[in-house]
């Protein structure tokens, strides 16, 4: 009788537990707009952890952080991770505003302290049930290094650097145009407005 108590107190208990669960996360429905609980956070930075293979932890990154690989890895950043992650890698953009969880803020200690081998492995395999995919047979492997180089630096952009970056971010038809209009106009190549006639 003591044991068919005991394994009822439990499932009771993991039912009050799963409700509690249930009730934080959709707190405000699923509504990507929602900001995550704290609970919600520590789940998630702990089950990030877990999910990286402990061999990736230990592996070391083959290329080196020269001035050329970091500007390239600074490009395709602005071109492939900005529109998420934005320049600075502060997670505030249009997408990462409204993806759920937000992107983390990849200058911070809980980012900067993961291991190159972490952050590559990241980059490659993405994480399951946030905004960040899989890049893994998208380019080279080492364009991925390049980018965990970048991550380390990011505290370390400078405003001309920035500068540089807004260039290479992905564009719409409008503001292409804009920018071309702009050019045309600045070299003196923009269409000259047909003289407008007068009446007599």
């Amino acid at each position: 009788m003591k044991r068919r108590s005991l394994i009822l107190v439990v499932l009771a208990t993991l039912v009050v537990i799963i409700v509690i669960l249930a009730f934080a996360i959709l707190h405000d429905g699923l509504s990507a707009r929602a900001t995550p609980t704290n609970l919600e956070a520590f789940i998630a930075r702990n089950i990030r952890g877990l999910s990286i293979p402990s061999g990736a932890r230990q592996t070391k990154n083959p290329i080196p952080a020269t001035p050329e690989n970091l500007r390239e890895a600074r490009m395709h950043f602005a071109d492939h991770c900005a529109v998420c992650h934005a320049n600075d890698g502060g997670g505030t953009s249009m997408f990462g505003d409204g993806l759920y969880p937000k992107p983390p803020d990849l200058r911070m200690e809980q980012t900067q302290k993961l291991s190159d081998g972490e952050l590559f492995w990241i980059i490659e395999n993405g994480v399951r049930f946030t905004g960040m995919p899989a890049f893994s047979g998208h380019g080279s492997q080492d364009d991925s290094w390049k980018l965990v180089h970048f991550i380390r630096h990011l505290h370390e952009l400078t405003p001309e650097q920035r500068m540089e970056m807004q260039r290479y971010n992905p564009k719409g038809l409008e503001d292409r145009a804009e920018e071309q209009q702009e050019e045309e106009f600045l070299n003196g190549t923009a269409p000259k407005k047909p003289a407008s006639k007068t009446q007599r």
